[in-house]
């Protein structure tokens, strides 16, 4: 699967993310912390889940939203 991210696209796989960089690939993670809209993401929801490390991801709008201290982060 591959989704936009911050101006490049990123690919998700066997619970990484890597966006390409020169002649190789780079595991990509944002860097800042940016709250997503307010709602929940879990079975049903209509958004895709991705394995991203130890959590899943929810693409949504061409945005992974990972859950973080009570509410849904921009990943």
């Amino acid at each position: 699967m591959s989704v936009p991210h911050d101006g490049h696209t990123d690919y998700l796989h066997d619970g990484h993310v890597h966006h390409a960089h020169d002649d190789h690939y780079d595991e990509c993670a944002s860097s800042e912390h940016v709250i997503a809209e307010d709602h929940v993401h879990g079975d049903g929801c209509g958004h895709s889940p991705v394995l991203h490390g130890d959590h899943l991801d929810y693409v949504h709008d061409g945005h992974r939203h990972a859950a973080h201290g009570g509410h849904y982060g921009e990943h």
